[in-house]
């Protein structure tokens, strides 16, 4: 039991699990942020300029009877229902959420550039003045023709 408990310790604190728990914790913060951008922010923007159209009462009541002017009063009335709306919002949700992500990491990578000096790596071929081949730098006798080089 005791070794068990050592390498369950072990695997806990590898960085990898640290860090995928830290991006979890991080990512349902987001998840909240962007959630009151597309719901309190973008989707009443949407709204205003569909002409006040608002995607959460958009639904197919799933049976006959009583017809039901919001999703709300179709769920209070225990009557089955089909929300696409919310789908629609889930979808804008997403994308959102896919567009900021991009941005954050676009941005990130940017100024992650902007402190590395730009190296100019070694060739690794060089030409054979003979018979033009591309060769390794470091061939002292090339394969094609076999022409001593310099």
């Amino acid at each position: 039991m005791k070794k068990f408990m050592e390498e369950f310790k072990t695997f806990i604190m590898r960085g990898n699990v640290m860090d995928l728990a830290v991006g979890v914790i991080i990512g349902g913060a987001f998840q909240a942020i962007i959630n009151s951008l597309v719901n309190d922010v973008i989707m009443p923007l949407i709204s205003l300029v569909t002409g006040g159209i608002n995607f959460s009462d958009w639904f197919i009541q799933l049976n006959g009877g009583q017809k039901f002017a919001t999703l709300a009063e179709a769920q209070e009335a225990g009557v089955a229902t089909l929300a696409y709306g919310n789908f629609i919002a889930a979808v804008f949700n997403f994308v959102i959420m896919a567009f900021v992500i991009f941005c954050l990491i676009k941005s990130i990578n940017r100024m992650s550039a902007k402190g590395k000096p730009e190296q100019d790596e070694a060739p690794a071929t060089k030409k054979c003045p003979f018979c033009q081949s591309e060769i390794d730098i470091n061939a002292t006798r090339c394969p094609h023709c076999t022409s001593a080089l310099e």
